[in-house]
């Protein structure tokens, strides 16, 4: 838990809800006060004629200094309206000026636990962003109390520091597992030319080092093609127009060997987006469900809609072990395991399918491999 916070007197909020408390005490107040006082008011005339009328049989009647009843009326109402009015606007603003301590106070109260959250935030802020903690435990902001918009409040923004940490993780994790796949090809490359620099080393030699480097480089282009469609993927398509899916998906179909079932017409749904990131998505999906497959194994493909489904039959793979197939780097069990892939399919194929504002999901196959299904809004 990182350090407390006090409110300061200069607390910008606090002086406002304080003031607007004290403003609106002294309209409300100053409203009941003159009700009050042309109610007042009201009844004292009514007073006054009634004492006038009981008095009007006797007139003219005077007392010792020679004033009528009259004017001694007047005198009296006059005299008790003016002194109520003085009273009464001194004590509207002496309780507005209680009131607006009253608010004060009140808003130090109600702002607490938004310093405490605010002083905790700044403080895992400091210690963890951007990178690791130094005792590599992301922290949170752990608000309790009542379940009221104080509460939503901190939840929300551990929400926020739970993305943050899965961000991080993933991107630590990405940097990672790119650097040993392009670390692996360059030290394979370094040995085959130390192997090609020996003089004796036979044609034979040779001739497997020249192909281990063709294999090697070509490796190296998949791997570096491959980020750099995860990257622009990921930014979105810059341009976008009218893509036939089912006719993306038909495309790629033909060109991996993989029966395809497009209804025709147009019927497979028409996407506001980039053909060739489309396309790289529906040839990714059907790659991995041929590579990842078992020997005889069929693959099903299916799309209609703006939904497209590959569905493969390759080894039984758990539940859990879904999501992770997703990440960078990841590799699936088949006969290409260690095969020509560089393992960024499936996470081109959903960073594409984000770009597009679709989604992805995939889950075991009824007997064994996997399926996926992709979702893209159509025209």
């Amino acid at each position: 838990m990182g350090p407390g916070s006090a409110i300061g007197p200069g607390s910008t909020i606090r002086t406002r809800i304080a003031l607007v408390y004290g403003a609106v005490f002294l309209v409300l107040g100053g409203l009941l006060l003159g009700i009050v006082n042309l109610l007042s008011r009201a009844g004292t005339e009514e007073e006054v004629a009634a004492i006038r009328q009981r008095a009007a049989p006797a007139l003219p009647v005077t007392d010792v200094r020679g004033a009528t009843v009259h004017q001694l009326t007047d005198s009296v109402r006059d005299a008790a309206g003016q002194q109520m009015l003085v009273w009464s606007v001194f004590a509207l603003l002496g309780t507005a000026l209680c009131a607006v301590v009253v608010g004060w106070w009140t808003a130090g109260r109600v702002l607490r636990p938004v310093h405490a959250m605010t002083a905790q935030a700044r403080w895992l802020s400091e210690r963890t962003l951007p990178g690791v903690p130094p005792d590599g435990v992301w922290g949170r902001i752990g608000a309790s109390g009542p379940d009221d918009e104080l509460k939503e409040l901190g939840d929300t923004l551990d929400a926020l520091l739970a993305r943050l940490e899965k961000a991080f993780d993933s991107q630590r994790r990405f940097i990672a597992n790119a650097s040993h796949e392009l670390r692996t090809p360059l030290a394979t490359q370094r040995t085959a030319i130390q192997v090609g620099l020996d003089e004796s080393a036979s044609a034979e030699e040779l001739a497997r080092t020249k192909a281990l480097l063709l294999d090697n480089n070509r490796r190296s282009e998949r791997l570096i093609e491959g980020l750099l469609v995860l990257a622009r993927s990921e930014r979105g398509p810059a341009e976008r127009e009218d893509v036939d899916l089912g006719e993306v998906v038909a495309e790629e179909a033909a060109r991996h060997e993989v029966k395809a079932a497009v209804s025709p017409g147009g019927a497979g749904g028409v996407v506001r987006g980039n053909r060739m990131l489309l396309a790289r998505l529906a040839g990714n999906l059907l790659a991995n469900a041929v590579a990842y497959n078992v020997p005889g194994g069929t693959v099903d493909v299916s799309v209609e809609d703006g939904v497209l489904r590959v569905r493969n039959t390759g080894p039984v793979i758990a539940e859990a072990d879904v999501p992770a197939l997703f990440e960078p780097f990841r590799r699936g069990e088949g006969r290409d395991r260690m095969g020509p892939g560089a393992g960024l399919g499936l996470s081109i194929v959903r960073s594409i399918a984000q770009a597009h504002g679709g989604t992805v999901t995939a889950g075991p196959g009824p007997e064994g491999g996997l399926a996926v299904t992709v979702t893209l809004p159509t025209t």
